[in-house]
């Protein structure tokens, strides 16, 4: 079977790979379509995403969906062979502090689909075939295409960044960077309620699909002198979904006295100056998201019933040209969502 393995900075192959075999609790899955994420581009150009390094070769991708083949042991509860299932990247431990808190998504010792965030990494997902716990499958919902519910994983991202962000129903919300992360915020702010969604980021196209997720107002954040600035204090909730210091600052200097600030994409790695008086001069709440939990269920729902998402997939790519789907999908004035197929 082919798969997509990152070996170092710029250097990754599309393999020849045995086809592995489930165990008791595990489901063997042939997978259809994998999204390319912010993390996998990183790892393909830096060798790495933020503090995590790669120390050996990586199976790629985490946004995969496919379709049962088959089970290590019988399992009455988990989906049948020939189910078209989403897959959960994130395997807690389901004992330490933050798991027993409720709090899985921030685990210390979770593995996650295509991470170098342990050692030995953890395998990635962008494989023909994978072999995965049979709890993180998930069914698709009726009328749920696998195409489209290939973006549950990194909707369900942008969930959990909402729901840290609090109430925002009847609120203006900011999001910086209109990127794939940044144009389902918008969308998942849309489902919450919000009265009002601004979005910035340098690249028009980019802005385009912004627009297309459900932003009220679109901003060249290199134009201060553009008419769709937000007046000062304007803002009750920021999103910073673009991974840099700039945005940051932006949300920072946007966001209402007593607002919130929600830091979602990944900064790059080392200290990152910040205007840390004016968190203390407006009382403003700075919080972290990191991936998600029961959201994932959620993020189905919403896709399941909603085909406008279908717009923010651009591209469809064979995974015979991956490494021009990792170019394509690197260059956001020409692409939101990237996919790979891996085929029937």
């Amino acid at each position: 079977m082919l798969g997509c393995v990152i070996h170092g900075p710029g250097d990754l192959r599309v393999e020849e790979l045995p086809v592995p075999q489930p165990g008791p609790g595990e489901a063997l899955v042939a997978v259809r379509y994998g999204g390319v994420c912010g993390s996998d581009l990183h790892y393909w150009r830096h060798g790495g995403v933020g503090d995590f390094l790669l120390k050996e070769p990586m199976l790629l991708g985490h946004e995969v969906v496919g379709t049962v083949v088959a089970y290590g042991s019988p399992d009455a509860s988990a989906p049948a062979p020939g189910t078209a299932v989403a897959v959960h990247p994130a395997t807690p431990c389901g004992v330490c502090p933050e798991c027993a808190d409720g709090r899985r998504h921030v685990c210390r010792d979770t593995r996650y689909l295509g991470s170098a965030a342990r050692f030995p990494h953890v395998q990635g997902g962008f494989a023909a075939r994978i072999v995965v716990p049979a709890g993180q499958l998930r069914p698709l919902p009726e009328g749920l295409e696998l195409r489209r519910a290939a973006l549950a994983e990194p909707l369900s991202v942008a969930l959990h960044a909402v729901r840290r962000s609090g109430a925002v129903s009847g609120r203006h919300v900011l999001v910086t960077g209109s990127g794939p992360i940044g144009c389902l915020v918008v969308a998942a702010a849309r489902a919450a309620g919000a009265a009002r969604i601004t979005v910035t980021d340098l690249l028009p196209a980019a802005l385009e699909y912004a627009r297309l997720a459900g932003a009220d107002t679109v901003v060249r954040a290199d134009d201060p002198a553009d008419a769709g600035w937000p007046s000062e204090y304007e803002v009750d909730v920021a999103v910073e979904a673009s991974g840099a210091a700039a945005g940051l600052d932006t949300c920072l200097r946007l966001v209402r006295r007593g607002g919130v600030v929600v830091q979602l994409g990944m900064l790059p790695p080392g200290p990152t100056p910040f205007a840390g008086n004016l968190v203390v001069s407006r009382e403003i709440e700075l919080r972290g998201a990191l991936r998600f939990d029961t959201e994932f269920d959620e993020a189905l729902r919403l896709l399941a019933a909603e085909p406008a998402f279908d717009g923010l997939v651009s591209a469809v790519v064979p995974v015979t040209e991956t490494e021009s789907a990792f170019a394509l999908a690197a260059d956001r004035g020409r692409s939101c969502k990237v996919l790979l197929d891996f085929g029937a």
